[in-house]
């Protein structure tokens, strides 16, 4: 209801306007696609890949990622087993490492993401050696974004949950 001064008798009027169904259904439409809208264009995460001036750039990942918006996805610590749960490449680090990021590929795809959105990486390795880390960095390379890295830490662990699991990766990606 719209309250309006008649302005020849100054006195106030009432006015009630009544919409026909065709004109609610379009102001509800146009309604509803400016909150899906605004929503859509609210949840578009920006990532910034940052590595600070002041320190050498880091072979293999990036000091900083600064994530705002979109949705947070974190996947558990993936292993080298198959889709029956046996262990992938016994002693085989080659072999492991590659299951590992076949899972991590698994698992993203079922939340809707790539590796294109992993924006932090946490690998612990059994036995880490440099040539382990080398190894890693190589295979990574037909999975990663090599000029937008994620920020990750590479830790050197005694054991893992089995004996014959030799690396374990988890990961935290961003979409929108």
């Amino acid at each position: 209801m719209i309250y309006i001064k008649n302005f020849r008798k100054q006195l106030p009027i009432l006015y009630t306007y009544f919409l026909d169904t065709t004109t609610m259904k379009t102001l509800l439409h146009i309604a509803v696609f400016m909150l899906v809208s605004m929503a859509a264009h609210a949840q578009q995460p920006k990532v910034e890949f940052i590595n600070p001036a002041e320190w050498p750039k880091p072979p293999g990942y990036t000091h900083v990622v600064k994530v705002s918006g979109g949705t947070t996805i974190y996947l558990s610590g993936q292993v080298p087993t198959d889709a029956q749960g046996q262990i992938v490449g016994k002693n085989d680090f080659d072999a492991q490492v590659r299951q590992v990021f076949e899972n991590l590929q698994t698992a993203l795809k079922a939340a809707g993401a790539t590796f294109a959105d992993v924006v932090k990486m946490n690998t612990y390795v059994v036995g880490l050696t440099v040539e382990r880390r080398n190894r890693i960095r190589e295979i990574r390379r037909n999975y990663l974004n090599m000029e937008q890295l994620p920020a990750s830490t590479l830790v050197g662990v005694e054991a893992l949950y089995d004996p014959e699991v030799l690396i374990e990766i988890e990961a935290i990606a961003v979409v929108k």
